[in-house]
């Protein structure tokens, strides 16, 4: 796959602890992204953060939460994302998951596979 130039950048902020029946919700993400086809998928946890509930979820050892902040990132063409973002609404509607979901223009300068790709 080559992708170069204009694409769109699709991410997902959800929390650690939501679940999609016993499996994590950014797992079946990046998995339903990849069935999907879509050129790749990230989830990063973060170290802090809070949501619309104001409560601060952060990894310091005083005030360890089990809830920390996750981000799924998905970057490919255009009318893939757009295709798969009904998908990622029905996947938080199932989870009943709160969670943001943005859609923004990203500029690809380099997607290549290198030869570790072929492995995976």
């Amino acid at each position: 796959m080559h992708i170069e130039g204009e694409a769109t950048l699709l991410r997902i902020f959800i929390g650690e602890a939501d679940k999609h029946g016993h499996r994590a919700l950014y797992d079946v993400l990046v998995e339903e992204a990849r069935a999907a086809g879509l050129a790749g998928a990230t989830a990063l946890r973060g170290i802090q953060g809070f949501g619309p509930s104001a409560r601060m979820h952060s990894s310091r050892v005083l005030d360890l939460s089990s809830d920390l902040p996750v981000l799924v990132e998905i970057v490919d063409e255009e009318a893939k994302v757009a295709a798969f973002v009904g998908r990622v609404t029905q996947l938080l509607e199932e989870a009943e998951s709160g969670g943001l979901v943005t859609l923004e223009k990203a500029h690809v300068i380099r997607y290549l596979h290198g030869a570790s790709a072929n492995s995976d």
